[in-house]
């Protein structure tokens, strides 16, 4: 009798460590994705492409490393493309006031349109698994990879940044007033471009995370919402590094659910596990709602001629 308890004890304990475990994978490309999210929201930019740069980071990740069967460069490529898209973005929003959403929307449906059209172009019709080289594990049941402890330094450094340095203190002023952050001498649309090239970097990151140590391939539109996951998940945050990541990963929770729901086969239809994810960022969001105390300029332009 007391063999079998510990036996289901071991069996639990080893249950548990496997949602963790999953959990801090899942949540990897949140956090990271969600720390550079953090940083430019604190500025008063709001990056709906945020799934966008997720997207054609992965594809862009994944298709380098097939081509040189290295998947550093394929991480290198991936950050390389959320920082360009970072850039066309930053260009219609700080230069010329485009609307914040539309501009969001118009980098998601191009890099949803693009990377589908050029996986089939390249690979053959859709759903065809390619497997590529992924990132090195250690840690045998945590699997533990590089980009994890990437994503720490991330949410340590960023916090030091806007917590601590000149650089910071602008940043957060500028999300507040940029009237103010002018007249103290600094430009708030270096500030928010600078913040922007951040976002789209660990946007990419974020989405070479889901093909090179997460999947070991691409699939369309393989980021499936997580951008807005991650947006929701800074909110809950309070526009804060650290915040959002402790957000995320509670979400990531939710992910690991599922793959733990179908290994026990619970009398539980699969798809409120699948729909749980995205329930809880709505919950997040409808909970943190008036309370929250966002950036005073969220979302609203600011013209160079205002400086």
């Amino acid at each position: 009798m007391g063999a079998q308890a510990q036996g289901e004890g071991a069996t639990n304990m080893t249950e548990a460590i496997g949602i963790v475990a999953a959990m801090l994978s899942l949540g990897t490309p949140l956090v990271i994705a969600g720390t550079g999210e953090a940083v430019l929201e604190r500025t008063g930019v709001l990056n709906i492409g945020i799934e966008g740069m997720m997207l054609a980071g992965a594809f862009a990740g994944f298709f380098v490393c097939h081509a040189t069967g290295n998947p550093w460069f394929g991480i290198g490529a991936a950050v390389g493309t959320g920082i360009l898209l970072a850039m066309v973005s930053s260009i219609l929003v700080l230069g010329y006031a485009v609307d914040q959403v539309v501009v969001g929307t118009g980098i998601n449906l191009f890099s949803l349109g693009a990377t589908g059209s050029l996986f089939v172009a390249q690979f053959g019709e859709t759903g065809r698994l390619v497997s590529v080289q992924t990132v090195p594990k250690v840690g045998g049941v945590w699997a533990l990879n590089p980009l994890m402890l990437i994503a720490v330094c991330l949410v340590l450094g960023a916090w030091f940044i806007l917590k601590k340095t000149n650089w910071g203190l602008a940043a957060r002023a500028t999300g507040e007033s940029p009237e103010a952050t002018s007249a103290a001498g600094f430009s708030p649309i270096r500030i928010r471009t600078q913040a922007f090239l951040f976002a789209g970097a660990t946007a990419g990151l974020a989405g070479s995370y889901l093909s090179l140590a997460q999947t070991n391939s691409f699939a369309e539109n393989m980021t499936a919402g997580r951008g807005f996951v991650v947006i929701a998940a800074v909110t809950f945050g309070r526009w804060m590094p650290v915040g959002a990541s402790f957000a995320c990963l509670f979400i990531a929770l939710a992910y690991g659910m599922q793959f733990f729901s179908k290994a026990k086969d619970l009398p539980v239809p699969y798809q409120l596990f699948d729909a749980l994810p995205y329930m809880l960022a709505l919950a997040v969001l409808w909970g943190v709602g008036g309370g929250s105390a966002a950036p005073a300029k969220l979302g609203i332009p600011y013209r160079r001629n205002q400086e």
